[in-house]
């Protein structure tokens, strides 16, 4: 008889894993730090200049860490209204364009959705096919309306130029989020006596809380970036922060770099704390909907 092979042991480390299996876990944690570090490097160099005082600034070699720490350039931002007269005017357009982005993309992406109707098909990509349209090209179209309406300088001209950047988006999302409910739980609310109103207020959008935020975010963030719409479509009294930062700390014989960058940290603090607060909603609203059922 032959003799049988004896099976080779397969040996572990102390951690209970496989050599190569180990390998594998260590070059993964080394792309992650790596990939990390890449992103982090520019918000610690943001902290950094914030931090350096203006003589330091453009120093040669350029030093990693600051030899000397100042709190100047946050000074000179809690002194100055002009900041907070900007602020104002983001928070107030952000919010309202997450509001009227949620409602009118709610109503579209649920008739997009429940509805069957001739050429239902090709509205969902002629607004899907918006997304295409070049900024500065609606930016010319959109001047000329407002100016003819006398919208200009005014909050309305920048939530509407917004709204129709984060419409289709918001739509498509909400599209697919609606898709996931189930057509049987409409249809027994319709026998129960609901009417059409009674179902999406009462059923549909409480189901698709994690979508309207992940929508809602998403617009209130367009509104809060935006520079060129800002820039153009208002006035002094009514630009946003953007805007606001570059016509105060940019001039043409020189740039106030730690103001500028403690500024930008600081304006970015609303919108980081908001992704962290509502992330759990965020990751569901944007994955419920890629598979249906």
């Amino acid at each position: 008889m032959d003799e049988v092979a004896p099976r080779r042991r397969r040996t572990t480390n102390a951690d209970g894993l496989r050599p190569e299996r180990r390998g594998v876990r260590i070059a993964a944690w080394v792309a992650v730090i790596v990939c990390g570090g890449f992103a982090l490097l520019p918000v610690y160099w943001l902290l950094a200049t914030s931090l350096t005082p203006r003589t330091e600034v453009f120093a040669y070699p350029p030093r990693l860490f600051p030899a000397e720490i100042s709190f100047d350039a946050y000074t000179a931002l809690a002194t100055n209204p002009a900041l907070f007269t900007y602020l104002q005017n983001s928070v107030i357009v952000s919010v309202i364009t997450a509001i009227l982005s949620v409602i009118v993309s709610a109503y579209m992406g649920y008739a997009f959705s429940k509805f069957r109707y001739r050429g239902r098909r090709s509205l969902m990509y002629f607004v899907l096919a918006s997304q295409m349209f070049p900024q500065a090209l609606l930016l010319v179209t959109l001047y000329t309306v407002f100016a003819a309406y006398g919208l200009l300088n005014t909050y309305a001209a920048l939530v509407l130029s917004f709204t129709t950047f984060t419409l289709p988006l918001c739509v498509w999302m909400l599209k697919g989020f609606f898709d996931t409910i189930p057509d049987e739980l409409i249809e027994a609310a319709r026998v129960d006596g609901a009417s059409r109103m009674r179902i999406i207020h009462s059923i549909v959008l409480p189901l698709s809380a994690p979508g309207l935020i992940a929508a809602g975010l998403f617009a209130f963030v367009r509104g809060w970036n935006d520079f060129i719409f800002a820039l153009t479509l208002a006035g002094p009294d009514k630009q946003t922060l953007p805007p606001g930062l570059v016509n105060t700390f940019i001039g043409e014989a020189s740039t106030a770099w730690p103001e500028l960058m403690a500024a930008s940290l600081v304006t970015s603090l609303p919108v980081a704390i908001a992704f962290i607060a509502l992330q759990r909603y965020l990751v569901g609203g944007l994955t419920a909907g890629a598979v249906k059922g």
